[in-house]
């Protein structure tokens, strides 16, 4: 079954809890760069970041703002900022959205569309959902260059979301850098196995579901994505992410890395570990090992996504800001306004802020 449809075959299951913290509604898109999914919110209920972008703008970012718990008096100016930013974006109705190419991922690698693609593409969202706003996630300043003029054309506002980072080993292969070589005899150490997709069995679901939630839901924050051992049995049976993870001598998996590739572009949404266990074990380092590893062999871009600036550009990264786009222009002014003047506070101090702070 092609990627986009197997993701849409579970749209029945995610109004059961397969992602705990998620209501949407799934459904496929036919465009030239083939079959994407696109949800559907009616912006009523605020739900998980992923389709719900005042969760992701003013919940996220007040979250966010643990990191400058040295600069408290900026601490306590950005969030005032936010908080005063809640109105505004209530009467945007963001949150009443389409968003295609929404794989219910943190990353969503958006496909090469020219100008007149996406404007067809556009109309045809428009025409089916008049009072939705169209949003795609997952554009970046770096390997999306060309298509963000491309929706700028299309008449797409760019909203900046968020920093990543790119290890892009499309061509030469990258240099290896000093903590890539101690990753890598970390892990060929003989105390952990590593494992790929082919050793992943039924028993292992839910403890990779459990090793996901105590890093990014216990360790980062609840707002993240809950996936359950259900989603992550039902992806990785369909083939959508591949997991790799390290083993213990006992048998039971201490690490868990998942990769999902959309053409030359790889992301790795769901990564965990038992972080009861001690530091020195290093099994961060280990994950991310296997993960450029992975995209040096397969000669793929490796997204690394948001958070943790230092170590990955110690290991050649280099990073970009992050867009999400919107298209408006069929909706009420008033919410045309709102979305301009959101764009505009984001521009004016979100930008600087991700760029000094590395957030």
């Amino acid at each position: 079954m092609p990627p986009a449809a197997a993701l849409a075959a579970l749209s029945a299951d995610l109004g059961d809890g397969l992602i705990a913290n998620l209501a949407t509604e799934l459904a496929l898109l036919d465009t030239p760069a083939g079959a994407l999914p696109v949800s559907r919110n009616d912006g009523r209920t605020p739900t998980c970041y992923i389709c719900c972008p005042s969760v992701a703008y003013l919940d996220y970012a007040q979250a966010e703002l643990r990191h400058l718990s040295a600069r408290p008096a900026l601490r306590i100016a950005l969030s005032a900022l936010v908080g005063a930013a809640r109105p505004l974006l209530a009467l945007s109705g963001l949150d009443r959205q389409v968003q295609p190419n929404n794989w219910l991922l943190a990353t969503n690698p958006v496909p090469a569309l020219d100008e007149a693609d996406l404007s067809r593409v556009t109309a045809g969202l428009v025409a089916r959902y008049p009072d939705h706003a169209v949003v795609w996630r997952s554009l970046n300043a770096e390997s999306d260059a060309a298509t963000l003029v491309a929706f700028r054309a299309a008449g797409y506002q760019l909203l900046p979301a968020r920093q990543v980072h790119l290890l892009d080993c499309r061509g030469p292969p990258p240099p290896l850098h000093r903590d890539d070589r101690r990753d890598r005899a970390l892990l060929s150490a003989a105390d952990y196995r590593p494992i790929g997709p082919a050793e992943i069995g039924t028993a292992d679901y839910p403890r990779i579901a459990a090793l996901y939630a105590r890093l990014y839901l216990d360790r980062y924050t609840p707002l993240n994505p809950h996936y359950t051992a259900r989603f992550i049995a039902a992806v990785h049976e369909r083939g959508l992410i591949a997991f790799h993870g390290l083993r213990n001598d006992t048998g039971e998996l201490d690490g868990v890395i998942g990769f999902f590739d959309r053409g030359e572009v790889m992301t790795a949404p769901i990564v965990g570990y038992d972080t009861a266990l001690p530091a020195a074990l290093g099994l961060y380092r280990r994950l991310m090992a296997i993960g450029l590893g992975r995209a040096r062999e397969r000669r793929l871009l490796f997204n690394m996504s948001a958070g943790a600036a230092g170590f990955k550009r110690n290991r050649g990264a280099v990073s970009a800001l992050e867009f999400t786009a919107v298209y408006a222009r069929h909706l009420p002014l008033r919410r045309r306004l709102a979305i301009a003047a959101i764009r505009g506070i984001l521009e004016t101090v979100g930008i600087p802020v991700l760029r000094r702070f590395a957030l």
